[in-house]
């Protein structure tokens, strides 16, 4: 069995699609007390036990150094007075809150820098194959006076011209170890049979001395790329209305349902019912906010329903604490803020009342793959139901298996963002597992 290293390793989307792929994970790590509560967990259930047949880790990837890993494994049971293999794959995401492109950019992140000791501990521990993912902005950020490691070529570590960017780096960095590497790829998980839209940046690398891989090709065409309502139109909470628009599952819904990673005791994955599902339970929201939800068309952003209404108005009859709300604030009866709206032209102070300044909501289509999930629930409602999404639809939006269960709080908020990793980020910040499994069969297939 080909063994593999999993470094900052989350919840275990990328372990998931290793385990399923075939690897046996020895080693993970991730900095998150949050993460390893449900990282364990998830083990634990697939039989992969701490200490017996696999060790996690937490730490700071600058504390981890490629002596203590490889103790680690040297004292799993599996190997008591057996010789330790080598490993044949080591994938890792560093942290991206400094690439990424949907935030603040900041060279200055000190996050920047984890890939930097991702490679260090490659350079310790030479697996056979690595790869590091992240995401789009990875490629083509810039460092301003980046020191490399020390070699014999440059002692002090090669200081690089400001404005080189990550990929330029990190390549050049892995041939002075004995590393040679693919052309970074962006991969959309939707094409790996993800039902989502999802751009990441993939590193490929292999010792010198091996065969080279290959990027999978995409295992469906873009025409036929799931869509919500294959990924979580069975899990509507209106049983009427579930019925109605999924009187079938889908395949997806089926392996999901059926479990895709097998369990390391008996080969088979681990299937989960609708009695046993967890992580379903919904953020509260208020009734003003609830009646926002319901103004938005499937695949409508906030933006475009504010142009709707301010071209061609919207009827909020019914809508009960909308009005009250408004009416209060634009002083004036239920009736005359009706009208108001249905209308037409209504100012813009007006619609900041009604919807709210935000305007980064967005209903999600059915028919479409969903749009990235991020860390945050409280932007996409879901197509059917005038609600946000829990946890489970967003970890089937990323193709986690239903019998994963997430664990710890549900979200926080404020400052707590900064040090937090509740359920909602543990599913945003994982790599969807059919895509990690994309990759690692690619490996599988030249090991």
């Amino acid at each position: 069995m080909p063994y593999a290293i999993d470094l900052f390793c989350g919840a275990g989307g990328c372990s998931e699609g290793l385990i399923q792929a075939g690897f046996h994970i020895l080693f993970s790590s991730d900095i998150s007390d949050m993460v390893e509560v449900t990282y364990k967990h998830r083990h634990e259930q697939l039989g992969l036990i701490q200490g017996q047949n696999t060790w996690f880790e937490r730490a700071d990837i600058r504390n981890l150094c490629g002596n203590f890993i490889n103790q680690k494994i040297s004292q799993l049971e599996i190997f008591r007075n057996q010789e330790v293999p080598e490993i044949d794959l080591m994938i890792g995401g560093p942290s991206c809150q400094g690439f990424s492109r949907a935030g603040r950019r900041d060279k200055a992140d000190p996050r920047n820098l984890l890939f930097k000791e991702y490679v260090r501990v490659i350079n310790e521990v030479k697996p056979k194959y690595i790869v590091l993912e992240n995401v789009e902005g990875f490629m083509d950020m810039q460092f301003l006076g980046y020191e490399g490691m020390p070699t014999n070529e440059f002692p002090d570590g090669e200081i690089y011209a400001d404005g080189t960017t990550t990929p330029v780096i990190l390549r050049k960095e892995l041939r002075k170890i004995g590393y040679l590497t693919l052309e970074p790829r962006i991969l959309n998980a939707a094409d790996y049979g993800v039902p989502q839209k999802r751009n990441r940046v993939i590193f490929i690398g292999y010792r010198n001395n091996l065969q080279a891989p290959s990027y999978p090709e995409p295992t469906v065409d873009a025409e036929y790329q799931l869509t919500l309502k294959e990924a979580i139109g069975d899990l509507v909470i209106d049983t009427n209305l579930r019925n109605r628009i999924n009187h079938r599952l889908s395949d997806y819904q089926k392996e999901s349902k059926a479990g895709r990673t097998p369990s390391f005791i008996t080969g088979q994955p681990i299937p989960c019912d609708r009695k046993h599902l967890k992580n379903f339970e919904l953020p509260k929201a208020t009734d003003v906010v609830l009646e926002r939800f319901s103004l938005f068309n499937q695949g409508e952003t906030g933006s475009k329903l504010r142009k709707r209404i301010k071209e061609h108005g919207i009827d909020i009859t019914g809508l009960d604490a909308l009005i009250q709300l408004c009416g209060k604030k634009l002083n004036m009866q239920s009736n005359d803020v009706i009208d108001l709206f249905r209308e037409g032209g209504v100012s813009d102070s007006a619609i900041d009342i009604l919807l709210t300044k935000k305007n980064v909501r967005q209903r999600w289509d059915p028919t479409e793959p969903s749009a990235t999930v991020v860390t945050i629930p409280d932007d996409y409602i879901n197509p059917w139901e005038a609600r946000t999404l829990s946890v489970r639809e967003m970890a089937r939006c990323q193709s986690f298996d239903d019998s994963f269960e997430f664990l710890g709080k549900r979200t926080t908020g404020g400052l707590k963002r900064r040090t937090e990793v509740p359920q909602y980020t543990q599913v945003g910040n994982a790599v969807p597992p059919l895509l990690a499994k994309a990759i690692a069969d690619e490996i599988m297939r030249v090991l």
